[in-house]
């Protein structure tokens, strides 16, 4: 029989999930100024801007209604139904689930670790565990990527009949270790999905264990009417948290996310979506009444322990240049990353401790941007964390992409009038480098790109201002943009290359 609060549920969850994937894959800018109040929305991110008002919103709203989030609103926990839908789609899995007690000490520990990670700055621990920055990451390097390759099927195929409704875009690995690790994680919750629904989001995940000390008391739960219950076990069999006990007719609240699976499965219709009042003594969230005979409640249900191991690893290998870019320079050669003293950090995020402190490292401003100017870094104190680098494109003067979407603070809102005045780092020269002494030819890509004037080309030998020209870096005037690191011709690696600032500064 359909149950109403399941469509709802389900319907709410799709679209939800849909236009937060929408916002990783939106190479137009499109989705975003419509809808990007959802990545705001999402837990870690409101809890690292220090969005008081969302963080209270989640917990009012799982005190009422349950963990909702969880099963409409977090992505990660929407690809997990989907997941375990295909699943239950053929027979032998159709009733697959069966009730596991709660594993306190795992689910605590990891919730410790997280708690702990985050206030002490361990990015690349609470970063791995956060749910939504997982999902980012997967839908960054794994789903963009396939999506991008259908457009440019389309964009292909458009050009063969004149049309040019599509347009190609490029396609490239921003970081190997990231793109790893993420698919490390989708291999794994994808499988742990298939196989047993929502573990990982009732063992591992630390925002789902948080949300379920709320759980435990809401005022709205799934509850078990005893006189109708015929210990049949099939919401037992169906409930994908697994956090039913037939047996005793008891259910977790803790773990149960309001997905109203066993409502609709129950053939007596022994199960309903009830009131109840809050901080009830044996903290069980939905029995109706004592099981008769005993004269005492039945004890509080637990969770099927899960031992997820992952070991993440990660190679070296860089994607290939483009080709000609913006008519600045044809690549001969791709070129290697710089190792810079201090990571650049995109204006607006105001220093690189403002950056590692408040990101999520979710990469919907990697996915966003443009100019392919921001990848993930694979520093472990910054671990996936957007870094500016210079390979693919440079940070352009009238665009402000990267600070529009960020929905936790790291990269703070910035006009195109202000961003020009912000030095996030400066340019330095590398005579070794440079075509003018390796080649003995003349030059001068980098000051004619520079859009501050902070470059200038002056005699290599002083005596002779007929000599070939060598560039001098006006420090003051260098906002690091990278526009002289893009279009310098040396290869492997550019002549001229940009240091960044650990603390930006006003011009």
């Amino acid at each position: 029989m359909k149950n109403r609060y399941k469509t709802i549920r389900v319907w709410a969850a799709v679209v939800c999930w849909s236009l937060v994937t929408g916002l990783f894959l939106d190479f137009t800018g499109t989705l975003h100024p419509y809808f990007g109040f959802l990545a705001k929305l999402q837990f870690l991110p409101a809890l690292l801007a220090a969005n008081v008002l969302v963080v209270l919103l989640w917990v009012a709203v799982t005190f009422v209604f349950g963990r909702i989030y969880c099963s409409v609103v977090c992505p990660l926990g929407v690809m997990q139904d989907i997941v375990s839908y295909f699943s239950g789609k053929r027979k032998k899995f159709k009733y697959r689930f069966s009730y596991s007690p709660e594993k306190k000490v795992l689910r605590y520990a990891v919730l410790a670790v997280f708690i702990i990670a985050v206030f002490a700055g361990f990015t690349a621990i609470y970063t791995t565990l956060a749910p939504y920055s997982s999902y980012g990451r997967i839908a960054t390097n794994w789903f963009a990527p396939v999506w991008r390759g259908a457009n440019n099927v389309l964009a292909y195929l458009s050009e063969q009949v004149d049309s040019y409704a599509f347009y190609h875009v490029d396609i490239w690995i921003k970081g190997i270790t990231t793109f790893v690790v993420s698919g490390l994680i989708l291999v794994g919750v994808s499988f742990l999905a298939w196989k047993h629904g929502r573990t990982y989001c009732n063992t591992i995940c630390p925002v789902g264990t948080l949300l379920g000390f709320i759980s435990r008391h809401s005022l709205l739960r799934i509850t078990v009417d005893t006189t109708k219950c015929n210990s049949c076990g099939l919401c037992s069999r169906k409930c994908k948290a697994a956090c039913i006990d037939a047996k005793q007719h008891s259910i977790d609240g803790s773990r149960c996310v309001t997905c109203f699976d066993c409502i609709e499965t129950c053939k007596k219709g022994a199960l309903s979506y009830k009131l109840h009042l809050p901080f009830r003594k044996k903290n069980v969230a939905d029995v109706s009444e004592k099981k008769e005979g005993t004269g005492k409640q039945v004890d509080e249900s637990r969770r099927k322990i899960l031992a997820l191991t992952a070991t993440l690893a990660g190679t070296s290998m860089l994607a290939n240049a483009k080709g000609a870019a913006d008519g600045f320079v044809a690549a001969t050669e791709r070129k290697s990353v710089v190792k810079r003293k201090q990571q650049i950090v995109p204006p607006g995020a105001l220093s690189a401790r403002n950056m590692a402190d408040h990101c999520t490292a979710c990469q919907l401003c990697v996915n966003s941007c443009p100019n392919q100017v921001l990848r993930p870094s694979d520093k472990l104190e910054t671990f996936m964390q957007p870094v500016m680098s210079y390979e693919h494109g440079f940070c352009r003067s009238n665009c402000n992409t990267c600070s529009q979407v960020c929905p936790a603070g790291a990269i703070r809102p910035i006009s195109p009038e202000k961003k020009v005045s912000v030095q996030v780092g400066h340019a330095v020269w590398i005579a070794a480098n440079c075509v003018v002494n390796t080649d003995g030819v003349s030059c001068g890509n980098c000051e004619r790109h520079c859009p501050n004037g902070a470059i200038m080309m002056v005699p290599k030998d002083k005596n002779n201002p007929d000599s070939l020209k060598i560039p001098v870096v006006d420090t003051e005037r260098c906002i690091g943009c990278g526009a002289c690191e893009y279009v310098c011709p040396a290869r492997p690696f550019s002549a001229i290359y940009v240091e960044g600032h650990e603390n930006h500064r006003i011009l």
